[in-house]
């Protein structure tokens, strides 16, 4: 059954910005912290995508800046806490498709988020955020050409070499960048420059527990395979009898997968240097992904409010609400995913919070997914103001534009309608009544007997536009249905 869901008040972005550059430190990671929870507590629909849209049209994140002082900068923040919540924010942007494509606007982002991810201690939140985000662009296909170029598939595979030393979401999202990159033919030829590191890495993974890590493994296994050196080094290794050891104990479909690689690894076809790989001449490929808000963006927060602190949405809408800036936007139509077999090898991107339920779906109200009292809320009631009797709009002043409109079309009408009874008047008082009326002030309008000057039961007062006195409120809105999850079909089976 469908719910209004009311669109979230309007902020002033220009302040945002200003004390998320100049702010202290404390103040940046509480808007970082509100501004993230604001999206990831979101409606999905009509709301969340209203919210984006807000971001995205106000440059939140200085992403078509050139200044040197930026939002973008705050990775490089010499607080932990700030780094780490401008990580998850960026990674909460990464999850949606309108998101990815707006970060992806700025040349020098993901160069940042590499820095980072060789910078930050592996065990820390932020490393896992912007490890999250860097997994995300990979769906991007320019993005995935410079991961590949700056050799990030070399560092990746340093890093799974111990697969001890990660958690195992880190360890899931490292599994699935490399898998990414290696469906490119320039990854795949990066990969047979060092066929036995990477064979050796990748066997060591098969044993994993984990389910959708074995189906990345295997996906990139399968991919690098198509290189006839790669495979002439995984058949010195014995790769085919280590791959038939971990057959055993497996489930069917993961034993179908594996047989796929075995196959693969037997075939004799050679790699065509001077095909271009097929992804380079379609859509991109998050037109066949979900958007994915996966609950571990706001796992663990570090940071609390204080006593009498503000902060989550209480925050935004005390010190930053702003007038309408934003518009409900139509999305455009989703592309329909690649159907391929469940039981054959991956041939597209993915992410691993594709396979989860990811949505927080509200009940009773607004959703609280934190253990906190900054849920989403209107601001404070008050009497409604109601103009042309309809409840006012947090993103409107009083008077909407439709409302105006109406209203001095009612003024016309209404000197037109005083116009007609002066004439109807006069044709039926004396000359004396005549200059009497054109001497003097303009009255209300007579009735035709001459005996009221109120209006007649049916007809509209003239009333004064009535200007609220309260704070503004929420409009609701029916919740879109426009934010359909579209299944794809890749084909590994991706296990939920």
């Amino acid at each position: 059954k469908l719910q209004d869901v009311p669109l979230l008040p309007s902020l002033d972005y220009e302040k945002l910005k200003k004390d998320l550059i100049t702010g202290s430190d404390r103040l940046k990671a509480l808007l970082l912290q509100a501004l993230r929870w604001r999206l990831t507590t979101s409606y999905p629909g009509e709301q969340r995508d209203t919210i984006m849209q807000a971001y995205i049209s106000n440059d939140l994140l200085d992403c078509h800046s050139n200044c040197q002082r930026s939002v973008l900068q705050l990775l490089y923040s010499k607080s932990e806490v700030v780094r780490q919540y401008m990580a998850r924010l960026i990674n909460a942007f990464a999850s949606l498709i309108e998101g990815r494509a707006y970060l992806s606007q700025n040349p020098t982002l993901l160069q940042m988020l590499e820095d980072r991810l060789k910078a930050e201690d592996k065990d820390s939140l932020t490393w896992e955020n912007v490890l999250g985000a860097l997994q995300k662009f990979s769906l991007r296909r320019a993005l995935q050409s410079a991961m590949i170029k700056d050799g990030l598939i070399f560092w990746l595979v340093d890093v799974l070499i111990d697969p001890d030393c990660l958690s195992d979401y880190n360890l899931e999202y490292c599994a699935a960048l490399l898998m990414n990159l290696c469906l490119r033919s320039a990854g795949k030829k990066i990969c047979a420059s060092i066929p036995n590191h990477m064979l050796r890495v990748l066997s060591g993974l098969l044993d994993h527990e984990n389910p959708k890590i074995q189906s990345y493994v295997n996906g990139a296994l399968y991919s690098i395979l198509a290189i006839p050196s790669v495979r002439e080094e995984a058949k010195e290794m014995g790769m085919e009898e280590i791959l038939r050891c971990f057959m055993k104990e497996r489930n069917e479909e993961t034993v179908r997968q594996i047989e796929f690689v075995i196959k693969q690894l037997n075939s004799e076809e050679p790699f065509n240097d001077s095909v271009v790989s097929e992804d380079d001449e379609e859509e991109e490929y998050e037109e066949e992904d979900s958007d994915i808000l996966e609950p571990d963006l706001d796992k663990d927060e570090v940071l609390l409010p204080q006593m009498g602190e503000l902060s989550g949405e209480k925050l935004l809408t005390t010190e930053y609400l702003g007038i309408m800036t934003h518009t409900p936007k139509t999305k455009k139509k989703q592309f329909a995913g690649v159907h391929q077999s469940i039981d054959e090898p991956l041939q597209r991107p993915v992410t691993p919070g594709s396979h989860r339920t990811a949505y927080l779906m509200p009940e009773n109200g607004i959703n609280a997914c934190h253990n906190r009292d900054e849920k989403l809320q209107s601001p404070p009631s008050g009497p409604s103001s109601i103009c042309g009797g309809s409840q006012s709009s947090i993103s409107d002043f009083c008077i909407s534009p439709s409302s105006r409109t109406a209203a001095f079309t009612w003024l016309q009408m209404y000197y037109a309608d005083i116009f007609l009874r002066a004439l109807l008047t006069l044709s039926l008082s004396s000359s004396s009544e005549f200059a009497l009326a054109f001497t003097s002030k303009p009255k209300i309008p007579r009735t035709p007997d001459g005996q009221s000057t109120s209006p007649r039961k049916g007809e509209v007062p003239a009333i004064a536009p009535q200007f609220s006195q309260s704070e503004p409120q929420q409009t609701s809105h029916p919740s879109s249905s426009g934010s359909s999850t579209r299944s794809r079909h890749s084909k590994w089976k991706m296990s939920s």
